[in-house]
C-alpha cells in the first residue's frame, strides 16, 4: 500500500511507526557492531591459543592450518565491520563484500580439512572445491559488472 493510498487520519500514526522503526533499526545495528567488535576480540584470542596448542604439541604445521584458519575468520569479520560501518555513513551494502565474506569461509574449510578430526572423503572435498570455484566466478563477475565500461 502506497503512503497516498492510506486515509489522513493514518498520518500521525504513519509517521510514528516509522520512527519507531528508524529507531529499531539503528539499535539492531549498535548490536551488530557490538557482537562484531566482541568476535574480533574472540576470534584473536583463540588465534593465541591455536598458536599456543601447536608450540606445546610440537605439531607446527597442524597448528598453523588452524592458526591460519582462525585468522581468515577474523578477515572475514574484518570486512563485515567495514561493510557495517560504510553502511552507517549511508552508503549501500555491497553484494561483493558478502560474496567475499563466502568466498574466504570456503577457502577456509578447504584450509582446514586435512587437520580436522575426521579423515574428509573425496565427496566433502569435490562438493568444498566446487563450491570455491563456483563463488570465485560469482566474485569475478560481480567485480566485472562493477567496471565502467570504456568508450
Amino acid at each position: 500500500m502506497s503512503q497516498e493510498q492510506l486515509p489522513e487520519e493514518f498520518e500521525p500514526l504513519n509517521r510514528i511507526a516509522i520512527k519507531a522503526m528508524l529507531w529499531l533499526n539503528g539499535l539492531a545495528h549498535i548490536i551488530i557492531g557490538l557482537a562484531l567488535a566482541i568476535s574480533v576480540v574472540m576470534f584473536t584470542w583463540l588465534f593465541f591459543l591455536d598458536v599456543k596448542e601447536a608450540a606445546y604439541e610440537h605439531n607446527l604445521v597442524h597448528g598453523f592450518l588452524r592458526a591460519l584458519g582462525t585468522l581468515m575468520l577474523l578477515w572475514s569479520i574484518s570486512a563485515l565491520i567495514s561493510a557495517e560501518i560504510r553502511y552507517l555513513r549511508g552508503h549501500k551494502l555491497l553484494v561483493e563484500t558478502f560474496v567475499e565474506v563466502v568466498l574466504v569461509m570456503f577457502l577456509r574449510k578447504l584450509i582446514v580439512l586435512p587437520v580436522q578430526d575426521a579423515a574428509p572423503t573425496y565427496e566433502e572435498i569435490g562438493i568444498w572445491l566446487a563450491g570455491a570455484f563456483i563463488m570465485g566466478l560469482v566474485y569475478i563477475l560481480i567485480r566485472l559488472a562493477d567496471k565502467p565500461a570504456k568508450p
